[in-house]
């Protein structure tokens, strides 16, 4: 039984984004996307290895990580006296949208092929079991769409292990592709901002199905043409630059107040510089980076039950400018 102010839907989240792939294959020219059938039947949707990609195609992919039950939006804010483009995202179904289907959780390694995988597909695959438990959701769908940030188009091996872990036709699979190094993924990942705070205050103790709606913003990378430096990149926007917007129902305030004082990623000792820096610094091993990093610079939650609303983190302007290397002319 789920308790009172929960908000978990009976939707599926790879039958709702699928309805968004389909504006993407419809769309693809103005997108600047390409659409290829493999020969076993599986499509794949490239937003950046061999085409240009762009930042509505980003856009797309952000609310097909999201399963469909989020949108995002694109605008433009200062961050210190820089502009940048940034990425707002809403769902009212937090949970399930971004632990659920958004959160990067299923690394794909087959053959030579790898690329992480996020998006519906997990739900489907269960990976990882333990999170779909936590959230109390399983998706049942014949059809299985996966996002895959990697460098390279799955092979036809990568694309029917998918199909094999998912339980549905390869011919049923639908894979998004976008680089790192490309705007559709600088833009994709910037949208990870809102799944970036539910999983940190989750990992803190508070339970997600507690958050009833959730909104965020985060400022979008300028693209590096290597993919490790713009990995760095793109985690600063949310590191330094993201900000998450709660709406919870719980009882206990000075309990809330205690997790919402635990996720910024100010919280970390391995915050204030880039993290290109810090990586470097860790020997390129994210296992040497203190987990606590992983998380918004700033976090906003409102308490339906009680009416209080709680602030922790700050933007960080110098450390974004640091991270994107602007020079003022």
């Amino acid at each position: 039984m789920m308790g009172e102010g929960v908000n978990v839907p009976k939707l599926s989240v790879n039958v709702e984004a699928k309805k968004i792939i389909e504006k993407l294959i419809e769309n693809r020219e103005m997108l600047n996307i390409e659409v290829e059938k493999t020969s076993s039947g599986a499509t794949i949707i490239d937003a950046g290895v061999e085409v240009k990609g762009g930042l509505l195609a980003g856009k797309f992919v952000a609310e097909v990580c999201l399963g469909g039950l989020g949108e995002a939006q694109l605008t433009q804010m200062s961050f210190g006296d820089v502009e940048l483009p940034t990425i707002f995202v809403a769902t009212d179904h937090p949970a399930v949208s971004t632990l659920g289907s958004q959160f990067a959780g299923w690394r794909i390694k087959v053959g030579k092929y790898f690329g992480m995988g996020s998006g519906p597909a997990r739900a489907l695959s269960l990976k990882p079991k333990k999170l779909y438990e936590e959230i109390e959701y399983e998706d049942k769908a014949d059809v299985a769409v996966i996002v895959l940030e990697s460098d390279e188009k799955p092979t036809e091996e990568a694309l029917k292990y998918i199909a094999e872990e998912c339980n549905v036709s390869i011919e049923n699979v639908y894979a998004v592709v976008t680089p790192t190094s490309s705007i559709a993924g600088s833009v994709q990942i910037s949208g990870r901002v809102v799944e970036t705070g539910i999983h940190k205050i989750s990992e803190v103790g508070f339970d997600p199905k507690k958050i009833l709606y959730a909104s965020g913003y985060a400022p979008i990378a300028p693209v590096h043409p290597k993919s490790i430096k713009a990995m760095g990149r793109t985690n600063d926007m949310i590191l330094y630059g993201g900000v998450v917007k709660l709406i919870v129902e719980y009882d206990d305030d000075e309990k809330l107040k205690e997790y919402v004082a635990k996720v910024p990623s100010c919280t970390s000792k391995d915050y204030g510089r880039p993290f290109y820096d810090i990586f470097k610094a860790a020997e390129f091993d994210f296992y040497k980076i203190s987990p606590d990093l992983f998380a918004p610079a700033k976090i906003i939650v409102n308490n339906v039950k009680t009416g209080s609303t709680f602030v922790a983190g700050y933007v960080n302007t110098e450390v974004i400018q640091q991270s994107i290397k602007i020079q003022k002319l």
